[in-house]
Formats: C-alpha cells, structure tokens, sequence
C-alpha cells in the first residue's frame, strides 16, 4: 500500500533553504519516492488551516518512507529544513 509524507512549510530563509531544494529529490529518488505536489501554494476551502506551501511525497509503502526519514544523507538535509523554515510533516497510508 503505499504511503505519503505531507509537508507544510513556511520559507524563513530561501537562500539557505535552496540547498536542500537541490538535494533532497535524489534521496527521495533513492527510496523509490516520487514529488505529487511540490511546493504549492494551497486554496483553502474549510476550516482554519492556513498553510503557505505543500508538499505531497508518494513511496510505494509506509516502510520505504521510514527508511526515507531514516537515511543518514537525509539527517543533514532534514536539518537544514528546520533551520530555515516552519514545518509540519505527517506519514499517511494511501488506500488500497
């Protein structure tokens, strides 16, 4: 079953930020992740959620995702990410 990461972010320092732009596709690559939206800014149609951007990563299962959020190349990225943004993230199953 597959499984998503969903990201919503808040930019405080885009030059900074660039870096793991760059990098952070080809560790998601490497877990046979692939972007089902990247970065875009949302409408909101209910409730009170106001995100700025969002992002949608899809792996082919919850256990290639963790491996993902696991990986020792991605720690420094992941790193980076709260150092230069506000972010929000949460692993959902898809469904069948």
């Amino acid at each position: 079953m597959n499984a998503y990461l969903i990201l919503d972010l808040t930019i405080h320092d885009f030059d900074r930020f660039r870096e793991y732009i760059l990098k952070i596709p080809a560790v998601i690559e490497k877990h046979s992740g692939r972007y089902v939206v990247r970065g875009e800014q949302p409408t909101v149609i209910e409730g009170d959620w106001t995100p700025e951007r969002v992002v949608v990563i899809e792996f082919p299962s919850r256990e290639q995702a963790n491996c993902f959020l696991q990986d020792p190349e991605a720690q420094p990225l992941f790193s980076l990410r709260h150092q230069t943004t506000t972010s929000k993230l949460v692993l959902v199953d898809g469904c069948l």
